[in-house]
């Protein structure tokens, strides 16, 4: 029973990491995300513009991406053991 105990808060404390580093992916891109918008509304060269387009639909994938992981880890915490 102790070993199962101690296997549950391990889980759950690499759950929380995870979840820290996620989350942490999250501020970081939408920083950036920011970045790049700004950059976008002051750019007025055709190329810079596109390469502006470019790295925003980069920068929303990535969001999308950390936000559905944070999503599923949150599923598998509300399921429990």
């Amino acid at each position: 029973m102790t070993q199962t105990i101690f296997g549950r808060r391990r889980a759950a404390s690499e759950a929380e990491a995870e979840r820290e580093q996620l989350m942490e992916g999250l501020r970081q891109t939408r920083s950036l995300l920011n970045c790049a918008y700004s950059q976008f509304n002051t750019y007025s060269d055709p190329d810079l513009v596109e390469a502006c387009v470019y790295e925003i639909n980069a920068l929303r994938s990535r969001y999308a991406y950390y936000v559905r992981q944070v999503k599923r880890l949150d599923a598998q915490k509300e399921e429990g053991p």
